[in-house]
């Protein structure tokens, strides 16, 4: 048997290009140890982002790239996931226990905007993060009925200081929907309703969470503006649709993100098309290529395009959101798709804030 050349090994990985960061693991620095001993090669990752639905297909290519290596007769590989926190802008202390905070936004409601943040949520929660969901839409709180928690749940206290999140589907979840009724008007200006987000977002005891989702509530106003300057938000994506005057106000919700530099990961646009719930014919009711158009303006990315399906607003009226209630469909794989982008995109920023500075040497030549 011939011996395995390091560099042979090295090489054989590095053939392997991420699809979402576009970097092969060592670019990545996601490979730990690659030895090999008597013929049997072990490759341990630590990947950066959550990413457990193409780990499957990342361990077929790289045994297939290992054992074409003359002296290669197992291959070994081990995978784990390793999500760094991202420093929030504008010096806004972080949470102890949450790595990272994305603000799930909408420049006008009714586009879809909760049921976004919600399979947003759960999908990252599939990929193998630890995942939150935090209701901040204090007005008109949905996250309890579509995550199917049943009227009536309140959430637990620790020494009459902090609420313990409840969880379901295997995400914690916090909402001013479990702290009233549901026939209780929230009738506050708006420096009560940031103060009453705020105290939801200090005073729950989040359990170790890789990505805390906060549901914005729609528009781009004073109580916005404050929330995205006030709470230690590393990201934001904007959900529209293709309608025109959607698209207006989705401008400005980029812009209001923009004033308070929090980076914009992507436009999420719902409603692109209209599935026939009988013989499945697509029609684009709401317009065509409005999303595309907005990333390509402001130079951010389109995540993804969901189409207007009968059983999308089914299963999360119904308390099963579509990632849940039928995780292999097309729609669930597309919130997947949606996840893995946008985690790697905080990858890629929690690397570059990890950056190191430029050494500076003070000569007295």
């Amino acid at each position: 048997m011939s011996m395995v050349q390091q560099a042979e090994l090295e090489g054989a990985v590095k053939s392997y290009t991420d699809p979402y960061l576009n970097q092969n693991l060592y670019e990545m620095k996601a490979v730990k140890s690659l030895q090999c001993e008597g013929g049997v090669v072990t490759l341990k990752l630590s990947m950066p982002y959550a990413c457990e639905g193409i780990v499957g297909g990342m361990k077929q290519i790289l045994m297939t790239n290992l054992e074409y290596l003359d002296g290669v007769e197992q291959v070994v590989i081990e995978s784990e996931q390793n999500i760094a926190s991202t420093k929030a802008p504008n010096n806004v202390p972080a949470l102890s226990s949450v790595k990272n905070i994305i603000a799930v936004a909408s420049g006008k409601g009714g586009v879809g905007k909760s049921t976004s943040a919600v399979n947003l949520a759960l999908a990252l929660s599939q990929e193998g993060a630890r995942v939150g969901l935090l209701d901040a839409d204090i007005y008109g709180p949905s996250v309890g009925m579509m995550m199917g928690f049943p009227d009536g749940t309140r959430p637990k206290t620790e020494a009459d200081k902090f609420f313990i999140p409840l969880e379901a589907h295997g995400v914690q979840a916090m909402s001013m929907a479990f702290l009233v009724t549901d026939d209780t008007p929230m009738v506050w200006r708006g420096p009560m309703v940031s103060g009453a987000l705020q105290q939801l977002l200090t005073q729950t005891k989040w359990d170790d969470l890789d990505y805390l989702i906060v549901d914005m509530p729609p528009g781009t106003g004073d109580i916005q503006l404050t929330l995205s300057q006030k709470v230690p938000v590393s990201g934001s994506v904007i959900v529209t649709t293709p309608q025109d005057i959607a698209l207006l106000d989705c401008k400005k919700g980029i812009e209001m993100f923009r004033k308070v530099n929090i980076p914009v990961l992507g436009v999420l646009e719902n409603m692109s098309v209209h599935i026939c719930s009988q013989c499945g014919h697509h029609e684009p009711l709401f317009g065509d290529g409005g999303g595309e158009r907005i990333a390509q303006s402001y130079d951010t990315v389109l995540l993804g395009q969901m189409p207007l399906h009968q059983t999308i607003r089914e299963q999360t009226d119904a308390g099963t959101p579509t990632v849940v209630a039928e995780p292999d469909s097309e729609v669930a794989l597309m919130y997947r798709d949606i996840a893995r982008k946008v985690s790697a995109q905080m990858a890629e920023q929690s690397k570059d804030a990890r950056s190191p500075f430029p050494e500076i040497v003070i000569s007295s030549d």
